[in-house]
């Protein structure tokens, strides 16, 4: 009907349930947030990109009903839709648990996404994911970053290329061009860059940074497909006797944060887990 104040048409709205779930921490606003909305089966592709857009956080999920798991989960950056990533996973597995659109009682879940079936667990608390099977491939110098070794191109569904750098001190100070990453980014078909260095906090095994910027994000937080391909990168080298099958990274420092990311290197794959937290309980209101 037409407002009789202005004569404009007002479209009918209607509301989805929406959380914004920080991952990667038990303690609001340390870790990575993700948006969620809850139930969008409606909701076409063109809406959700531009509701991902809007939010303009790192990733923006879509929680659907699925006839082969739990759940189908949409992921969206800013720009583009991803077959898959780590932190939206468990934020969204955290939101589906606690929303109730899945047995708040599972301890065992099933996500369809993109790029196929993923098996999590909540053990302790925490959520974790067995990661995609990574296929790795050598590929030219990070721009503008000095690694130990020569880099990395890893495929988890989000692709990373990976260096380590010589201390945490060095990790801290970079300062990536933007631009130049950008190309970069574009020229192999990247997610972006991810750098880590040993620990010497007493508590973590490594320092983390990723670094995004054709997907429009400058720097990642706490990144989950970043933190899984790591683990490939130093399980391909054979260098996980440096850190351990099972290790704590930490994430974010350089942008507010302090996140922890709990990583397992298993005979069956990577598993990645994490805590996370609701920051943002309500409704989003779509047309």
């Amino acid at each position: 009907m037409d407002s009789p104040a202005t004569g404009c048409h007002v479209a009918a709205m209607r509301t989805l349930p929406f959380k914004q779930v920080d991952v990667f921490t038990d303690k609001p606003f340390l870790g990575n947030p993700v948006a969620v909305v809850i139930g969008g089966d409606a909701l076409d592709t063109a809406t959700m990109q531009r509701i991902a857009c809007w939010t303009n956080l790192s990733e923006t999920t879509f929680l659907l009903k699925s006839t082969v798991a739990d759940y189908r989960l949409r992921i969206f950056t800013p720009r583009m839709e991803l077959p898959f990533a780590g932190h939206p996973t468990l934020g969204s597995a955290h939101a589906a648990l606690e929303s109730g659109f899945v047995s708040s009682k599972s301890k065992k879940l099933r996500q369809e996404c993109g790029a196929g079936i993923f098996d999590l667990s909540v053990e302790d608390g925490k959520i974790f994911v067995k990661g995609p099977e990574p296929k790795i491939t050598p590929v030219e110098a990070i721009p503008g970053i000095d690694v130990l070794a020569p880099p990395l191109r890893v495929d988890v569904g989000a692709v990373w290329v990976i260096g380590e750098v010589a201390d945490e001190s060095v990790l801290a100070g970079l300062k990536p061009d933007m631009a130049r990453h950008t190309e970069y980014g574009i020229r192999h078909s990247l997610a972006g860059v991810t750098v880590f260095a040993r620990s010497t906090d007493g508590e973590t095994a490594m320092h983390v940074r990723s670094f995004a910027p054709a997907h429009g994000i400058a720097e990642d937080p706490v990144c989950g497909t970043g933190n899984i391909s790591v683990a490939a990168y130093l399980s391909f080298r054979n260098e996980l006797n440096r850190f351990g099958k099972s290790y704590i990274a930490r994430q974010g420092m350089q942008v507010g944060r302090d996140g922890r990311v709990f990583m397992r290197v298993e005979p069956d794959g990577i598993r990645l887990g994490g805590y996370a937290v609701t920051c943002v309980d309500g409704t989003i209101a779509v047309g």
